[in-house]
């Protein structure tokens, strides 16, 4: 493929400007660049018909788990990453410090998708089960994470699962452990919330500007509404200390109503991820492009849905070249189709909607190359 490329006819959602409208992309030897400075400097030139299709940054999903054969949990990362028109993905706690080489050695290093990491608090990570932060022993020190994060660009943060069935007896005693290990860092938390305890009362006050919530919409008791479908208050405080909201779909954790109710009295942004593993896959998660299909049933305006995948994914974690159509930054970009045909999308609850338009990948583009092709 050439080093010169322009991307011709197709409708661009810059995530940093309002509207959409239809123009050129151009790269150069991988990096974005006007499409005029293309034609100057290029003499062979590749062209992308992009025609009846969008262009945006690349996708990014925040919340995946990818590390394939040491986890129960683990799916191929480029199934859920660029087939899927994805060009980041973050795998959500798979490993920790004990395990990460391997993640690094057998998914990273071998995939075309770009994969990063939340390191999990405890050192196995989910290598050794699902109850992770029952044993106090196992959690990560600060000196053991100092030394792998000083080392290991592709980690951007902690992960603290804080359900029953993963802290046992141990309750907010490894969410106050990550708040300090995170505080020596100077990194953030992505914090899973579920069924208690430990009670969102006690998890949200640990949180601070940076962190992030996943799987914010559950429909589970206990969840950031309270029964006439206002925040609760410490979660109000939180969003106004700067924590962050994100989908995280998953198999038991993101509801429609849930969501809609948020919907109506709420204008905070939040990122879409998807949770994804390999037993959702199929049902009822899909793809990213698939729960954003879902938020779009829901009100949201593609827009807004393309928004929570790029710009507001990427300032979550601290990246620069992914998530905008800056010229000079990291050409990885997502071209897609927005179907017109009846679709049934089902979120954890088993409530159906009946979507008339649904979000497919046409074109997956990395540092320049295109690496997938519907």
């Amino acid at each position: 493929m050439s080093n010169y490329t322009i991307i011709q006819n197709g409708f661009v959602i810059d995530p940093e400007k309002k509207g959409i409208e239809q123009r050129e992309i151009g790269i150069i030897e991988g990096k974005l660049a006007d499409s005029k400075d293309v034609l100057e400097q290029g003499t062979a030139i590749n062209y992308i018909d992009a025609e009846g299709a969008y262009i945006a940054p690349g996708f990014i999903d925040l919340h995946v788990h990818v590390f394939k054969g040491a986890t129960t949990l683990g799916i191929e990362a480029d199934l859920v990453g660029i087939q899927q028109g994805v060009t980041t993905i973050v795998d959500a706690g798979s490993s920790g410090c004990a395990n990460y080489q391997l993640l690094k050695e057998t998914v990273i290093q071998q995939s075309d998708t770009e994969v990063l990491a939340f390191l999990n608090i405890a050192k196995d990570g989910l290598g050794a089960g699902l109850s992770e932060l029952a044993d106090p022993t196992n959690l990560m020190s600060v000196e053991e994470a100092t030394e792998i994060f000083v080392r290991e660009p592709q980690i951007v943060g902690l992960k603290a699962r804080m359900s029953g069935s993963v802290v046992k007896e141990q309750g907010i005693a490894p969410l106050k452990h990550a708040r300090f290990v995170a505080g020596a860092l100077h990194k953030p938390i992505m914090v899973h919330i579920g069924n208690p305890p430990p009670y969102l009362n006690e998890v949200f006050p640990l949180l601070g500007k940076g962190d992030i919530v996943t799987h914010a919409f559950h429909g589970k008791k206990h969840g950031i509404l309270n029964e006439q479908g206002y925040l609760l208050a410490e979660a109000t405080e939180a969003l106004q200390r700067g924590v962050l909201f994100d989908v995280g779909h998953g198999t038991s954790s993101f509801s429609y109503q849930t969501l809609q109710k948020f919907k109506e009295n709420y204008t905070e942004p939040f990122s879409i991820s998807t949770d994804i593993y390999l037993n959702n896959y199929d049902h009822p998660v899909g793809s990213l492009m698939l729960t954003m299909s879902k938020l779009l049933e829901l009100g949201f305006t593609l827009e807004e849905v393309v928004r929570a995948v790029t710009i507001r994914a990427a300032k979550a974690i601290g990246l620069t070249e992914q998530g905008t159509l800056q010229n000079g930054t990291r050409a990885d970009l997502t071209i897609f189709t927005l179907q017109d045909e009846r679709t049934n999308l089902v979120d954890s609850e088993g409530v159906v909607l009946t979507a008339n338009h649904v979000l497919q990948p046409k074109i997956t583009v990395r540092n320049g190359r295109v690496v997938f092709r519907q």
